[in-house]
């Protein structure tokens, strides 16, 4: 029978007192993830699953709770057979809630011996305390692991190019919710693209994995909390719930805990399990996989902490942090593939639609847009919509004027990209010092770049849109009679590379140039 989620929180108060458990114990700790209690004794720790449904496992019945108990310890005595003790009872009696008492079954906790928390590998990163030689032994133990680890067709078929582009699909589907929280639209279609086409293009690679025997029956979960120095080295906590994420390529095993030395500051350590645990297993094979599964074992760090927002049980404090960890994964997981920000600058002629381009761009990736026209008027302490019909080059139109403008622009630019975000500077730039400046602010900031030169040829429709514009009010000035002076004082767009350099025709339906500049970028336009 379920255990209703409203009893829950009765039980967790149960047992963080300490005579809820056969040894009482002076105090109780608990921790929680995702998915489980965790009640902290000092000898021993009780572990409790949530009764939760995520998708990716489902723990919502107390038949269910306890098969996935009995496979955690299993599963988990291949590679600490001394630390799993076994599946309790939690019981409701005459007093209450206990562990191990007498009374009806309402729950139940996979037992163990509690690890010190002094000796985890997470900690010891972070305090500079794991040496080349302790990383070596894990090697040794993880390439044995492996080597021992369970395989055949039914397991082979986890490492075949269906499953992983499922679970890639699924990664991103369930990333999704968090956009403009914990990721950018801009950084998840990035991500995705990258992905898919990685895939694709690499379709031997991973077919080849399966024939020479690389997927195995992993632990699912390795990760640096997960590993313990003490007498032994102690892997734990391996994936119990759903076999598609224990069974896999080991390159994807490796690639997480590489990934997680990086994450903590420690990547020569990272680089040095790769090539031990290369060495160790004689796979000559894995580094060519290395930097796609890392971005993917960050991508799914980034979502897993991602779904704590959303955890009832997790304080305002709790879900600050995850969101924090979150954003910090997704950033990673854009190092590994080579996606850093994007400095993108629109150009053009007066009404060739640089900033319905350009909103119609933010809007689609999420991305912050800083028009000049905005820039310019705050700084002349006028609203944005009162016009300022000068004369070409006169007043706020003026040479210094423009300098000061394009000045506050850059700064706002590189505060965007400081950030690791991308953004969109909406100005004429039409002289080639300002755009060169661009290009340095991107060199700076280890940025992408690219310029989006907007035309509009049929000088007509050109002529139609700025006088609707005028007649509808708008924060630009921009008008007819100073299309001609601004064609002769235009620096023509030379000496970019190709890849940073889009021409556009604007005549064309705004969706259809977005997408045009998106393909540009590398993203691909497939529905979203």
């Amino acid at each position: 029978m379920s255990g209703p989620p409203s009893k829950m929180p009765d039980l967790v108060k149960a047992l963080l007192r300490p005579e809820s458990y056969p040894h009482r114990p002076e105090r109780v700790e608990m921790v929680q993830t995702q998915m489980s209690f965790l009640f902290l004794t000092g000898k021993y720790v009780y572990k409790v699953k949530k009764p939760v449904n995520l998708g990716y496992l489902d723990y919502t019945t107390l038949e269910r709770r306890h098969h996935f108990c009995l496979q955690e310890v299993a599963l988990n005595r291949r590679l600490s057979p001394d630390v799993y003790l076994g599946v309790v009872n939690v019981v409701r009696g005459e007093s209450g809630f206990h562990v191990e008492g007498e009374g009806e079954v309402v729950e139940y906790a996979v037992k163990m011996l509690q690890l010190p928390g002094e000796r985890m590998m997470d900690g010891l990163l972070l305090r500079g305390a794991v040496s080349l030689e302790m990383v070596s032994r894990v090697a040794e133990k993880m390439a044995r692991f492996h080597q021992q680890a369970e395989s055949g067709p039914r397991i082979s078929a986890f490492g075949g190019l269906d499953i992983i582009t499922q679970n890639n699909a699924e990664n991103f589907e369930q990333t999704r919710p968090y956009i403009g929280r914990s990721i950018s639209q801009e950084m998840f279609l990035r991500l995705r693209s990258w992905t898919e086409r990685f895939i694709r293009e690499k379709s031997s690679l991973f077919e080849r994995r399966v024939q020479e025997g690389r997927i195995r029956d992993c632990h699912g979960d390795l990760h640096s909390a997960h590993v313990c120095f003490t007498d032994s080295i102690v892997i734990y906590d391996c994936i119990e719930f759903n076999d598609r994420f224990r069974y896999g390529d080991v390159a994807s095993e490796i690639a997480f805990l590489a990934m997680d030395m990086d994450h903590k500051g420690q990547p020569g350590l990272g680089k040095h399990w790769v090539e031990s645990y290369t060495e160790c297993s004689r796979d000559s094979g894995l580094p060519e996989l290395i930097d796609f599964y890392k971005c993917y074992r960050a991508h799914v760090r980034g979502k897993v902490e991602s779904f704590k927002l959303d955890d009832s049980h997790m304080s305002q404090k709790e879900k600050d942090a995850s969101l924090a960890r979150s954003r910090r994964y997704f950033e990673l997981a854009c190092q590994y593939a080579g996606l850093g920000p994007v400095l993108i600058i629109m150009t053009g002629l007066v009404g060739t639609g640089k900033s319905t381009v350009a909103e119609a761009l933010g809007r689609r990736l999420g991305l912050v847009v800083v028009s000049s026209d905005v820039v310019r008027k705050e700084l002349a302490g006028v609203l944005p919509k009162e016009r300022h019909f000068e004369p070409f080059g006169e007043g706020i139109y003026s040479t210094d004027f423009s300098e000061r403008t394009y000045g506050a622009l850059f700064r706002e630019g590189e505060k965007v990209l400081g950030r690791g975000e991308s953004v969109i500077l909406d100005a004429s730039f039409k002289k080639a010092a300002e755009r060169q400046k661009a290009v340095e602010i991107a060199r700076k900031k280890g940025a992408e770049f690219l310029v989006v030169e907007c035309r509009l040829p049929d000088e007509r429709l050109l002529k139609e849109r700025l006088e609707a514009r005028s007649r509808a009010g708008s924060v630009s000035d921009g008008r007819w009679e100073l299309l001609d002076e601004q064609k002769r004082d235009f620096d023509m767009i030379s000496g970019l590379p190709e890849l940073s350099h889009i021409v556009v025709e604007t005549s064309q339906p705004v969706e259809q140039v977005v997408d045009r500049i998106l393909s540009k970028l590398g993203i691909e336009t497939n529905p979203s």
